[in-house]
């Protein structure tokens, strides 16, 4: 009896209920990079109502958490943050409650009377001037990037997978080895996308033969074959490329090629992706082809780029202009 008591008051903890809604979601197969984030918001809009209310962490029932507990809690956790982190805790903890209400643990989702920071400027920042892409890989093929142990081969191959599949960060760095899949020619890359969706992007040959230096050269500095679910990207001991490596490398790269002042404030790796985006509109995809390469769950958010003519999925990624340089400066001759 005991036991069974134990057990029912730990279903009415908050705890209890974000381990479940974690398992909810890492059963969603979210990428690991998003399972991250939400359990770092819902920890740490925890730690503040546990604060707020006066209980311990590890025992604050859901009984205490109010509207008014709620957004004092919000409150406190913008105090040192920026509004897209607020935004983000505030969806993720939106996304609790409607999972806590479905499940029967509350009687309705309190997070539409907590305020949130107001929508940001949607409007697309790609990079600035008409051949800046092209100038930042051929300045990084060339070695521009000093680094104390430079790898040309592994930047250029990231700056074109960002430019040439319009990945958001988190994506990139969740690739492994076996999402590069299909014959020669037919390359595609399996993306694991928000909120736990796939899409499959079409690989156009020349970004294919700039991965293939990148991961030969990769074999020649570590000396070993690449399991499937090893990381697509790594950095420069053999470990996977983080968030914060992934920014670093944009960003140095942007300031070897001289181009930093191209980048609009609040875009770095961001502006990559809304440089592919554009450039498929000017070149002819329709909003539908373009929400899918961009993994949007709506076409209302690729309204922005493009109004424009319907193509194939294909047509539109070789259209991208930026294939060009590619081909100029891969090292391999196409398969005959």
């Amino acid at each position: 009896m005991r036991a069974d008591t134990e057990t029912a008051e730990d279903e009415r903890t908050l705890p209890h209920w974000t381990a479940t809604y974690l398992e909810h979601l890492q059963a969603r197969k979210l990428a690991e990079n998003s399972l991250r984030s939400y359990r770092r918001d819902l920890d740490s809009i925890a730690g503040e109502l546990a604060e707020v209310t006066g209980h311990d962490p590890a025992e604050l029932p859901l009984s205490a958490i109010t509207a008014q507990s709620l957004r004092s809690a919000f409150a406190r956790h913008a105090a040192t943050r920026s509004a897209s982190s607020v935004t983000r805790a505030w969806s993720s903890w939106n996304g609790f409650f409607r999972f806590l209400v479905i499940e029967g643990a509350t009687s309705g989702n309190p997070m539409p009377v907590v305020p949130k920071p107001r929508t940001q400027d949607t409007t697309p920042k790609p990079l600035d001037g008409e051949e800046t892409p092209e100038r930042l890989l051929r300045l990084i093929a060339q070695g521009a990037r000093k680094a104390r142990d430079p790898w040309p081969e592994r930047d250029l191959a990231v700056l074109a997978t960002l430019l040439c599949t319009g990945l958001r960060s988190a994506e990139l760095l969740d690739l492994t080895v076996s999402d590069l899949a299909g014959r020669r020619g037919e390359r595609r890359l399996h993306v694991r996308g928000k909120g736990g969706t796939n899409r499959s992007i079409p690989v156009d040959e020349s970004l294919e033969r700039v991965l293939d230096d990148y991961l030969e050269t990769r074999g020649q500095r570590f000396g070993r074959r690449l399991p499937g679910a090893e990381p697509l990207f790594v950095n420069h001991r053999g470990e996977a490329l983080r968030r914060g490596g992934l920014q670093y490398l944009v960003q140095q790269s942007l300031r070897a090629a001289g181009i930093s002042d191209r980048v609009r404030r609040g875009a770095m790796v961001h502006a990559l992706r809304h440089t592919f985006a554009t450039r498929l509109a000017e070149d002819g995809a329709n909003a539908t082809e373009i929400a899918k390469l961009l993994g949007h769950a709506s076409i209302n958010s690729s309204q922005s780029y493009i109004d424009v003519t319907a193509r194939e999925q294909r047509l539109s990624v070789r259209a991208n202009r930026t294939h060009r340089v590619l081909g100029e400066l891969s090292s391999r001759e196409s398969p005959e």
